[in-house]
Formats: C-alpha cells, sequence, structure tokens
C-alpha cells in the first residue's frame, strides 16, 4: 500500500525563512524535556510555560539567528509544531 503526500511544505517554508512566529505563542510545559530552569516561568494559575521577554518573545528565541537556543530540550508542543503544517502556515501569514 502506497500512501500518497499530497499537502509537501512550499520550497520557501524553511527555518532559514522563517520569522520564527511560532516562537510568540504561549507554551505550557505539560512534559519533562529538560527546559532549563531560567526559560521557565509559572502561570497565575500555577503552570508551568516557557518565559517570555517583555516584548512577547520566548525567552529561549536567539534574536541574532531566530532559531532556538534550546533546540535539544525544547518543550513536547514545539516537537510537535510542524514546520509548513497548518499552525506553521497560519502564524507566518
Amino acid at each position: 500500500m502506497t500512501i500518497e503526500v499530497v499537502n509537501l511544505p512550499s520550497e520557501d517554508v524553511t527555518c532559514s525563512t522563517c520569522k520564527a512566529n511560532c516562537c510568540r505563542l504561549e507554551v505550557l510545559l505539560i512534559t519533562d524535556t529538560g527546559v532549563p530552569e531560567k526559560f521557565i516561568a509559572e502561570d497565575q494559575w500555577g503552570g508551568m510555560t516557557m518565559a517570555r521577554l517583555d516584548d512577547g518573545w520566548c525567552a529561549a528565541l536567539d534574536r541574532a539567528t531566530m532559531l532556538c537556543s534550546i533546540y535539544e530540550k525544547r518543550p513536547w508542543i514545539c516537537r510537535e509544531f510542524e514546520m509548513g503544517g497548518y499552525e506553521c502556515l497560519e502564524e507566518r501569514d
């Protein structure tokens, strides 16, 4: 059985062409991936989230490269956010 892939991302959609808009989204930490403590904040309900800077960007985003500075220890939801997927394309618009 062959599964036909019909929704390949555009060649224009790559990490190197990204403006890291997803790094402005609220990220709940629901599994332990080893996120360093300095990047963890507590929300008003006591939940753990990725810390954000005053301008709304994720504190783990390297602003010089616009890449994640803790990529190997990034949260589960960041691992599931598919480059070129629906959510990615919605945030890029």
